[in-house]
């Protein structure tokens, strides 16, 4: 699981059931645009149960009759522009909180963060689609394949697959370091055969590939007048939002088999598994979850001192995601940590007025970077 998840199984179900035809909005909304065309074409060869992201055309190379995935026949030729929307849609419909922050950014950073998104999300869909049929070593083979065709496309610097071929561009394009995405990958093989972790210390390892560095791969895109120093804030927001998201799914994870609360902290509070699994929390688990929330909100603080080193006209953006992702923990407070059944959302309004509240300086910051002086050779 990342922490770009937002999608609750039983919408991701859901969107199954209704196939291909839920691929999400078509074209881009107001104000939004996508890379030029580029001319790379694409051919799918898809994952099996990828129909909740429109993209059950796409499975992993090796596929062929009468193994899962098989591949229907081409479709035709995509572009670059493309799959920069099928990143933008995969964003748009699975990560509704992360996509409006981006709203915030200049209108050339947005795909490319949709791109990275797309990535991530992609790949935790190979992992957590339970009701493909495939046993969790087909999946790790789906992930191992898919991982190893992504950076062979780095390698080559071309790519015909829909979503990867954005992933690529970008990368090559901003010189995002490859090892984050190893990490990353290693991580999502991870919750293949990882249910529980002993200690924070031993979460912290998990969260370093399936978080940290999604922060550190955006650096990149979002710019930076001191790379260096705004690297470590960036992986703690990267931990502080996957933290999160680990406080509210825990009854969602541990349908799915998985308790990424340490077990120390479980002990320490007198918390059982069977526990977490009761339609109401316990005073234990009330309090448990209160002391996870205070190890976030340390993260929240540890990453504040990042968010004046990035460009002004990105720092609209990763404000409002702060107050989204915050947000989400004053409201798990708020409702006592009534987590086990239903999912803790923050209301439409509160996040109409969180972005209504940076968009003012994103369009000022936006401005300021296009008021520029040209001057030609001699003039």
């Amino acid at each position: 699981m990342t922490e770009l998840s937002e999608a609750p199984q039983e919408q991701r179900r859901a969107d199954r059931g209704a196939g291909a035809s839920r691929s999400g909005p078509a074209g881009p909304g107001p104000g939004e645009q996508s890379p030029g065309e580029q001319g790379l074409s694409m051919q799918g060869r898809g994952i099996p149960g990828l129909t909740e992201l429109g993209l059950s055309e796409l499975g992993p190379a090796g596929t062929g009759p009468g193994k899962p995935g098989t591949p229907p026949a081409a479709t035709g030729l995509a572009t670059l522009t493309a799959s920069y929307e099928r990143c933008r849609q995969l964003n748009r419909r699975h990560g509704t909180s992360y996509y409006l922050a981006t709203r915030l950014l200049p209108d050339w950073k947005r795909p490319h963060v949709h791109a990275l998104y797309g990535f991530a999300r992609y790949a935790d869909e190979i992992v957590d689609d339970t009701d493909n049929g495939l046993s969790p070593a087909q999946r790790a083979l789906a992930l191992r394949d898919w991982g190893e065709r992504f950076f062979g496309y780095l390698r080559a610097g071309r790519c015909d697959d829909p979503v990867l071929a954005a992933v690529v561009h970008t990368v090559r394009s901003f010189g995002i370091d490859e090892a984050d995405f190893r990490a990353f990958l290693s991580s999502m093989a991870m919750d293949l055969t990882v249910t529980s972790y002993a200690s924070y210390d031993h979460l912290l390892g998990y969260m370093e590939g399936s978080a940290a560095v999604i922060g550190t791969m955006m650096l990149p895109v979002l710019e930076s007048a001191d790379p260096r120093q705004a690297r470590e804030p960036a992986r703690q927001l990267g931990l502080a939002f996957q933290l999160t998201n680990f406080i509210r799914d825990v009854g969602e994870d541990l349908r799915r088999g998985r308790i990424y609360l340490p077990v120390a902290d479980l002990d320490q509070f007198r918390v059982a598994p069977a526990d977490l699994a009761r339609p109401e929390p316990t005073a234990a688990v009330r309090d448990l979850l209160a002391f996870e929330g205070a190890r976030a909100r340390a993260h929240y603080q540890a990453a504040l001192p990042g968010v004046e080193l990035l460009a002004p006209s990105s720092q609209p953006c990763i404000r409002a995601a702060l107050e989204l992702y915050g947000g989400i923990l004053d409201e798990l407070e708020r409702r006592d940590y009534q987590v086990l059944r239903d999912r803790v959302r923050l209301s439409r309004r509160r996040k109409a007025a969180i972005f209504a509240r940076h968009l003012t300086a994103a369009a000022r910051a936006a401005r300021a970077e296009r008021q520029v002086v040209v001057r030609l050779p001699g003039s």
